[in-house]
């Protein structure tokens, strides 16, 4: 194969670039949305005793042995066009999760949760309370303790968690297709678009290149979450190591 054919290869289509770019604003979107949630719920399973609180841990678990294709009809049938709280959204703000990418972005954002909690709830479970009751003893409030104390050391693990739900988001693909369907352009992100690509004769060179371009950031991605998992604990031994 000379270079010409390699670099003709490697070109990317218009349906492909625009799965990529899709993809990366739908699980960045996803992300940046449910990280203030996720950080919260870290800290009450982290830091709080409350009853329900096995209930609460296993209901954030669920949608990791939950089919995503059953996530996916959940969704449909509570934030759809016709669901219980989608067509409150549609009647009182004229704004609907169905076939659009904010539905994409929604799907991603549950089946990731998970893991971004559990990410952001190791770290913060890592830190040592003395550190917290000291600024309380200094008079610090638990609203300031948490932003100056318990925060800045978490987030190395926060953006370990921040990351690998990025890298999740990025390959969801059942309860994406089952809530907001397969549409080019406007729900169709790289696993979708493979799907199509699979089973459209000939195109089996733009599935590889998807394929290749989705191994290779989450790859990427699961790297920089275990870098940043490392960091969280070596900065943390070193600071129980000084006390």
């Amino acid at each position: 194969m000379t270079f010409e054919a390699i670099y003709q290869y490697l070109q990317l289509s218009n349906t492909e670039i625009d799965a990529i770019n899709l993809s990366l604003k739908v699980s960045l979107t996803a992300m940046f949305v449910s990280m203030p949630i996720a950080i919260l719920v870290a800290w009450l399973l982290a830091r709080k005793e409350f009853y329900g609180k096995a209930f609460l841990n296993g209901i954030i678990h669920l949608p990791l042995v939950l089919p995503p294709v059953v996530i996916g009809y959940l969704l449909l049938i509570s934030m759809g066009r016709n669901g219980v709280i989608g067509k409150l959204l549609l009647k009182w703000f004229d704004f609907s999760f169905s076939f659009s990418w904010y539905g994409a972005a929604l799907a991603s954002a549950i089946v990731a949760f998970p893991l971004v909690v559990r990410s952001v709830r190791l770290a913060l479970e890592q830190i040592d309370r003395k550190l917290e009751q000291a600024a309380r003893t200094l008079g610090a409030n638990s609203m300031r303790t948490f932003f100056t104390i318990t925060l800045p050391l978490s987030l190395p693990g926060i953006f370990a968690g921040f990351v690998l739900g990025f890298a999740r988001s990025l390959g969801e693909f059942g309860a994406t297709i089952t809530f907001v369907s397969n549409i080019p352009d406007v729900t169709q992100t790289i696993p979708l678009a493979m799907y199509s690509l699979i089973e459209t004769p000939g195109a089996e060179g733009a599935a590889a290149r998807l394929c290749l371009i989705a191994i290779s950031i989450a790859l990427i991605s699961l790297i920089i979450s275990e870098y940043l998992a490392r960091k969280t604990q070596k900065k943390l031994g070193q600071i129980d190591a000084r006390n």
